[in-house]
């Protein structure tokens, strides 16, 4: 059962407006602690421009806090879920009392964009790597286009001598040594170790993406399991409790049925719930 279900039952309306309670006081926190900054990015085309972002960091501990106060309830660390550009930050606690099992879940859903740190290298990078491009199609084109008359000259400077282009294809399907010596004498006339740009564009695209910095955004509103399963900004907190029998979760029960004690048992637990978001 979901607590902020509707029930006609008078316990279960008490634990409802207990929620309620938990609810607003976890929202008010975690509008707190997603508050929008301002800092600056720089786009792709070197444009420099303010993004606003917030710290995941605050939340994680936040959330991480909550986790050492429960010192009496079976937790799971927090975690935090990466898909492309979502994440979500989380955390699930229980405990029983009696035969039911309360078990709350808290998290964050929010976006990551990605930009350049204002750094001149990220400009230099970029420039590099454009030389680098340039000069490697103009070379490979100039290859491409003399490619059959380079593989006739070197051969025949290494005695290859009347032959036609059936049987040049012969020698370079057979004999793998000698076609890698033949295109490696190929770049070398060309005046460009192709190789050693493909490692320095590799270098480049690496830095580069050392430059690479994140921003954050969300949006402090509550939100559902659904919604959340669907990619929504925004934060969760849910309180289920279930009937337990022979080890199984029933979610359906009588809450007529609970006893006094384990009801006074309840209600201690959200109001342990309740003074930890308050403190």
């Amino acid at each position: 059962m979901r607590l902020g279900t509707r029930s006609s039952n008078d316990f279960i309306q008490v634990l409802n407006e207990k929620n309620n309670s938990i609810q607003k006081l976890f929202l008010s926190k975690m509008n707190d602690l997603t508050k929008m900054i301002d800092t600056k990015v720089m786009l792709g085309d070197a444009t420099i421009t303010e993004q606003k972002t917030f710290d995941p960091k605050k939340v994680i501990d936040f959330f991480q806090n909550i986790n050492k106060k429960l010192q009496e309830w079976s937790i799971q660390e927090v975690t935090i879920s990466n898909h492309e550009d979502l994440r979500r930050v989380f955390t699930k606690f229980e405990i029983m009392e009696g035969s039911y099992l309360i078990s709350g879940h808290i998290s964050l859903q929010f976006h990551v964009l990605l930009y350049y740190r204002p750094d001149q290298r990220v400009i230099d990078c970029q420039k590099e790597l454009s030389e680098i491009v340039d000069l490697t199609k103009t070379k490979e084109q100039e290859v491409s286009d003399n490619s059959d008359q380079f593989v006739l000259d070197k051969l025949k400077e290494m005695g290859y001598k009347d032959f036609d282009h059936q049987k040049l294809f012969e020698i370079f399907y057979e004999n793998d040594e000698l076609r890698e010596k033949v295109y490696s004498e190929i770049e070398k006339s060309q005046g460009v170790d192709f190789k050693e740009l493909l490692q320095k564009k590799t270098l480049l695209f690496n830095e580069l993406d050392s430059l690479l910095v994140e921003t954050y955004q969300t949006t402090p509103v509550l939100i559902d399991d659904t919604r959340l399963v669907t990619g929504e900004e925004g934060c969760l907190f849910t309180i289920d409790l279930e009937f337990v029998k022979n080890k199984n979760r029933e979610g359906l029960f009588d809450p007529r049925k609970i006893s006094e004690s384990t009801k006074k048992r309840m209600i201690f637990r959200l109001n342990e719930l309740e003074n930890i978001l308050k403190s």
